[in-house]
């Protein structure tokens, strides 16, 4: 059995995607609305979790 390995992205890739600055996408990782991991002191974020960020916010704005 395999399990697929999530793309990860660099804050600098999801602060295109969010068209959010890096102050901001900091806080939205420290604060943990946005999941991240580290990977040798590099911090990469799931683009599932991009994902399912801009879902939840389109749920609470419906």
């Amino acid at each position: 059995m395999t399990t697929a390995i999530p793309d990860l992205l660099t804050v600098p890739e999801v602060m295109v995607k969010l068209r959010m600055g890096r102050t901001k996408v900091y806080d939205l990782i420290r604060t943990r609305r946005l999941v991240s991991i580290k990977v040798d002191g590099c911090r990469r974020i799931p683009a599932d979790a991009v994902r399912t960020f801009i879902v939840d916010r389109m749920r609470e704005a419906g």
